[in-house]
């Protein structure tokens, strides 16, 4: 690559961090403030009727001269202009109101199962499945294969939606990178690692640690485990679970010829005569 090439690229790289910057902050301000937060409320020059308060859940606080005051819906330059208007009417002559959220706690979403980082998230402006996936740390070796999203509607009733975490993750398919809302619960469903014994004339025995959604058949433990060696008998093996015999198979085949499925709660162990 060039010298005018590798320059462009930089150029490229930091208008795309500036754009990014200035979307995530456009986001932040963008908030509007609920229930539950926490906000610093200064008045310049009239520390009397400064305030830490948090909101109540009908979205109203309670402050010096003004008593009760709506505030639920507001973003932070909207606020600081009511309150400045208020104040104007009656009590200080052009005040100067600065307002600072202390606690985003009104807009929040949980994340849960098998996730680095699960628990519950602030949610600043919008935030996509992904974006929040990446704030729990990822997701963890023994995710399932499917993202589920509950959501509460305004009739009180929940809803849910499965995503194929494949699908959005590996094929890129965005519309499945769907925006949150506030009170949603993602859970990613653990799909936990068992495992299936593969002992005898096989080159690597051992155990084979799998998902239980993707239990091999006997013909792929085998595969897993090496393959066969030279003095392994091919028409068949013996399964064994919790300790007792199951039967002779023939990797990979039933008796009627269709595919066999190592199934149920893993700790199978397979030996190959």
């Amino acid at each position: 690559m060039g010298a005018r090439s590798i320059k462009f690229a930089v150029a490229g790289l930091l208008a795309l961090c500036v754009v990014l910057l200035s979307g995530q902050e456009k986001f932040t301000q963008e908030y509007r403030v609920g229930p539950k937060d926490l906000l610093e409320i200064s008045v310049f020059g009239a520390d009397e009727l400064s305030r830490t308060v948090r909101v109540s859940e009908d979205g109203k606080v309670t402050l010096p001269l003004l008593g009760e005051v709506l505030v639920d819906g507001l973003t932070k330059s909207e606020l600081e202009k009511k309150l400045a208007d208020l104040l104007g009417e009656k009590y200080v002559q052009n005040p100067q109101v600065t307002v600072f959220i202390r606690e985003y706690q009104s807009k929040r979403v949980s994340v849960l199962g098998a996730v680095e980082k699960p628990g519950p998230y602030q949610l600043l402006g919008r935030l996509t499945l992904m974006q929040i996936v990446s704030e729990a740390g990822g997701l963890t070796r023994d995710a399932g294969s499917d993202i589920i999203i509950i959501r509460q509607l305004l009739d009180g009733t929940s809803t849910s939606l499965r995503i194929s975490i494949d699908d959005l993750f590996l094929k890129g398919d965005a519309q499945l990178n769907v925006p949150l809302e506030p009170g949603d619960i993602v859970n990613i469903p653990v799909d936990k690692l068992v495992a299936v014994y593969v002992f005898g004339q096989v080159k690597n025995p051992g155990a084979l640690q799998v998902k239980r959604s993707a239990i091999p058949t006997l013909l792929q433990a085998i595969a897993q485990a090496g393959g066969f060696t030279e003095r392994a008998d091919h028409e068949g093996g013996v399964v064994h679970r919790h300790g007792l015999l199951l039967e002779r198979r023939q990797p990979g085949r039933t008796a009627d010829g269709h595919s066999y499925q190592v199934d149920g709660f893993g700790g199978c162990l397979l030996r190959v005569t």
